[in-house]
């Protein structure tokens, strides 16, 4: 009789929560998806099919059976559950609840920064730079705001900002914004869109916030601000992350406790690395901490992530989770 399949959109067997194309079809690892003790292949071996009919259902509801169990490594959430979070994480209200507005006041760095950017368009416009980026007093005077002078006089010591790269939190939120169809160039300036004019007089920043987050994670290329690999999946895992803050941050935890706590969840993100100047390891903990905690659950207002030192190169911080995160990401794992 012909061995049952699984299918590609499947949960993979091995328990990952990834889809069975993205996990392990096609590699080696295949067969250990099937082959350990208590899964499939074992099931498999004591059982006799009329059909490949019965077979093929036999497989679909064992793998079902197993995936709806909770999983250690994913802190309480089944390999189904985690495969919903990864792939459709605005699509799985059974699990968590995304409101496109909020029903509070919300404050959060990007916002901040939205905030300066549209009083600088204002109604007639702000004309950019002839490479198209902000203006140089712009970018100067909101750094200001958002720092404070102690922090600027330090963060300018020993290169000013010259340019809207310069300062990089700023140049984000603009580039974020245009993403989410807030802000747009019209003959030659920047512009509040019409979209923009509209939720601003509406729901205001109980709106534009949600608006903010669900194109920084869908839309916004994490990577594009830092020079580590591109990893897509760190990004994809946005939620398992706020779950986690949303479960342990109610206390403040170093880093390396959602770092550890990534990497045993998906250790297969490792094989992405090359071999560099630092392990695998290394390099996923660096990269996870600095996009996942740092420059979205930080600046997003999620947490509050604070550096052990003044350092501007500092890369340990703890972590605690901030009201907002219930706001804007309402999971109902245990209801």
């Amino acid at each position: 009789m012909k061995k049952p399949t699984l299918g590609r959109n499947d949960p993979c067997p091995c328990g990952s929560g990834r889809k069975f194309k993205r996990c392990c079809l096609g590699t080696e690892d295949t067969q250990d998806a099937t082959s350990t003790p208590g899964t499939l292949h074992e099931a498999l071996e004591d059982q006799e099919f009329s059909s490949l009919e019965d077979a093929q259902a036999f497989v679909t509801q064992y793998v079902q059976r197993q995936n709806l169990r909770p999983q250690d490594e994913f802190h309480g959430l089944s390999p189904a559950q985690m495969h919903r979070l990864l792939d459709r994480p605005f699509l799985s209200p059974e699990l968590v609840r995304i409101p496109e507005v909020l029903d509070v006041n919300p404050a959060a760095p990007i916002l901040r920064l939205f905030n300066l950017l549209t009083n600088a368009i204002g109604e007639q416009g702000l004309k950019p730079t002839a490479k198209g980026n902000l203006p140089r007093k712009l970018c100067r005077d909101a750094a200001l705001s958002y720092w404070g002078e102690e922090t600027y006089q330090k963060r300018t010591r020993f290169s000013g900002i010259n340019r809207e790269n310069d300062f990089s939190d700023l140049h984000v939120t603009r580039l974020v914004a245009e993403l989410a169809g807030l802000v747009r160039k019209y003959k030659g300036r920047f512009i509040l869109s019409r979209d923009c004019r509209r939720l601003l007089a509406g729901d205001g920043p109980a709106a534009i916030y949600s608006r903010l987050f669900r194109t920084y994670v869908t839309q916004f290329n994490w990577a594009y601000r830092d020079g580590y690999p591109e990893l897509q999946f760190i990004q994809s895992a946005f939620l398992f992350t706020l779950y986690l803050l949303s479960r342990y941050g109610d206390i403040w935890r170093p880093q390396e406790f959602y770092e550890d706590t990534f990497l045993r969840a998906f250790p297969m993100v490792l094989d992405d690395i090359d071999p560099g100047l630092m392990s695998p390891e290394e390099t996923l903990a660096n990269c996870y901490s600095w996009r996942t905690l740092v420059n979205f659950a930080g600046f997003l207002g999620l947490a509050a992530v604070e550096p052990s030192s003044d350092d501007f190169l500092c890369i340990e911080y703890r972590v605690k989770a901030l009201p907002l995160l219930g706001d804007a990401v309402q999971f109902r794992i245990n209801e």
